[in-house]
């Protein structure tokens, strides 16, 4: 049957995209929860999303979205 870790990696393959990204924003709350993940961190990296999104979605850098 495999890890827990395999067996949800195997569930969200089979999921539209729209409730993978569900999935992820889950996770991510998890990690919230948890202490995993620094809230004002990612408070941070959402306001500046939309003014980098320029810089970010660009062809020359294309090969640092596979990192």
């Amino acid at each position: 049957m495999g890890s827990t870790v395999e067996r949800i990696c195997r569930e969200v393959q089979r999921l539209p995209e729209a409730l993978a990204r569900e999935v992820l924003d889950f996770i991510g709350y998890l990690e919230i929860k948890h202490g995993l993940r620094d809230v004002s961190t990612e408070d941070l990296k959402s306001a500046q999303a939309p003014a980098m999104r320029h810089v970010w979605d660009n062809p020359e850098d294309e090969v640092w979205n596979d990192l």
